[in-house]
């Protein structure tokens, strides 16, 4: 499996912090671009570039966190090549990964318990793209999309 690059606000830290662990006992690889150390005074839009330009530089997965999720994920999507997205289920997180090609997963680090965010990360880093032409046609829309900006 790929390295995947974590990032978070001070909202979404504790939840970053228990997911590194998570990772660290599944034996995946990670990157966390910060905040290092809890911080209220950051800002979630530097971390959500940094996740994202590495996830689109490396062509692997990212994990965001911040308050909401909301503003991790407007501004991840700013980045070209990127599809973050905000899943609130499992069957939603599968679906990012299977019709949508997502690459970010933005988690909310106010109202995601560590037992369901985990859950939806396994979910979103184990499953693919689907084979089927017409998510392929449309994930080729968005890219079109990214290129008329």
């Amino acid at each position: 499996m790929n390295k995947i690059y974590l990032g978070s606000d001070h909202a979404g830290f504790k939840l970053k912090e228990q997911i590194k662990s998570w990772l660290e006992r599944k034996r995946v690889p990670y990157y966390d671009v910060g905040d290092l150390v809890f911080n209220p005074l950051d800002d979630y839009p530097d971390y959500a570039e940094k996740v994202a330009r590495a996830v689109v530089r490396h062509k692997t997965k990212g994990l965001l966190i911040c308050g909401s999720a909301q503003g991790v994920c407007i501004a991840a999507n700013k980045i070209k090549g990127i599809r973050a997205v905000i899943p609130f289920s499992l069957k939603e997180a599968r679906l990012a990964r299977e019709h949508d090609d997502a690459n970010i997963l933005c988690l909310s680090g106010w109202y995601t318990p560590f037992h369901q965010a985990a859950r939806m990360i396994e979910k979103f880093l184990t499953t693919s793209f689907s084979t089927a032409i017409r998510h392929r046609r449309r994930v080729a829309k968005i890219k079109k999309l990214e290129s008329s900006r």
